[in-house]
């Protein structure tokens, strides 16, 4: 099982989401974790190669994480947040991959 790291304030954007949204967000993290695709994904390539994002519906709205699975030592959320819109923020989009920029460029 792969380790999960929760980069910048995604673990306390996550903790904010209604304890439905939470719980499934949690149990398809574990999925990921363990090898297993999530249910309701989709890649994100707007963020960058190999991101996607879990989609997750809820009686109080839409929720996403974004997260990178492919590199070899853990799982790492970069952004987790509700969705207001149909389509997902340009704002969200861009945090999602600065910080993906920030993990691949401290990596190297």
């Amino acid at each position: 099982m792969k380790a999960i790291e929760f980069l910048a304030d995604s673990l306390d954007r996550l903790r904010d989401f209604p304890a439905d949204a939470r719980r499934e967000a949690g149990f398809q993290l574990d999925n990921v974790q363990n090898g297993i695709e999530p249910a309701g994904w989709k890649p994100m390539r707007t963020v960058g190669s190999g991101v996607r994002e879990i989609r997750l519906r809820e009686a109080s709205g839409a929720f996403r994480v974004i997260y990178l699975a492919t590199l070899p030592d853990a799982v790492y959320v970069l952004h987790c947040f509700q969705k207001k819109t149909q389509a997902t923020s340009k704002a969200d989009i861009d945090l999602a991959a600065a910080r993906l920029r920030d993990l691949l460029r401290d990596r190297k």
